[in-house]
């Protein structure tokens, strides 16, 4: 992937479904690169949101790269539903994939890149011997489920461990964020490491969307020339 850091990712959960295909306009128009889409199965996590029908209707609003995380179990019967839908990236669960070598597979194999996300109390090094296999790691800083949650302090050491891990380990994939992200903590969350940043309530649930946006991409950048 060939992207200037780093990017704000707005998630279409915390959108208004009424209004949804406005709401990614204005993301378009504010220069959004990424939309995240967070898919929940209610067994996985607890809560149900949304499957392949909204992620396509939201391809059909956007140039934005689509970057879809599936918060489900057996995650490898959908990938193909969501790689038609418009999906970009498809990140899976560590926790949820007991062949999760194999999953990874199975996302490339249909041309699109492959992530791994991990829960707030999943240790960094579960996914070691899959890291040079990934594109994206995903650092859940909430733990699944909801949206609305407060950022998990702990989550900026976890984001400079895995920095220096990608380092030693001569990878290249990205780092994300998703959970809590607000402008007060964001410049902290790009210091320590996050490329992506996945921001929903503190993008739809502002006053005014675009504006918003830039402020975000404003503190983020500040973090990220200042990287510890």
């Amino acid at each position: 992937m060939d992207f200037e850091l780093p990017i704000i990712a707005p998630s279409i959960l915390a959108a208004d479904f009424s209004k949804l295909g406005e709401q990614i306009e204005e993301c378009n128009a504010a220069g959004v690169r990424w939309i995240h889409c967070d898919i929940m199965d209610g067994h996985f996590v607890p809560n149900i949101s949304y499957g392949p029908s909204i992620v396509e209707d939201a391809n059909h609003c956007t140039d934005a790269f689509l970057d879809v995380h599936l918060m489900i179990e057996n995650p490898d019967q959908y990938i193909e539903a969501f790689v038609d839908a418009g999906a970009d990236q498809i990140t899976v669960h560590q926790e949820a994939c007991p062949h999760l070598h194999r999953t990874i597979q199975n996302i490339h194999q249909y041309g699109i890149t492959a992530g791994v996300a991990i829960n707030p109390g999943t240790s960094l090094q579960s996914i070691t011997p899959v890291l040079n296999e990934l594109d994206l790691v995903l650092v859940m800083s909430v733990n699944p489920g909801f949206g609305g949650q407060s950022f998990i302090p702990a989550t900026l050491q976890r984001l400079q461990d895995l920095r220096n891990m990608r380092k030693e380990k001569g990878a290249g994939f990205l780092i994300e964020v998703d959970g809590g992200v607000k402008p007060d903590n964001i410049t902290n969350i790009t210091h320590s490491g996050a490329d992506v940043l996945v921001a929903g309530s503190a993008v739809f649930k502002a006053q005014n969307i675009a504006e918003r946006i830039k402020r975000l991409n404003e503190k983020a950048q500040k973090g990220k020339e200042t990287v510890v």
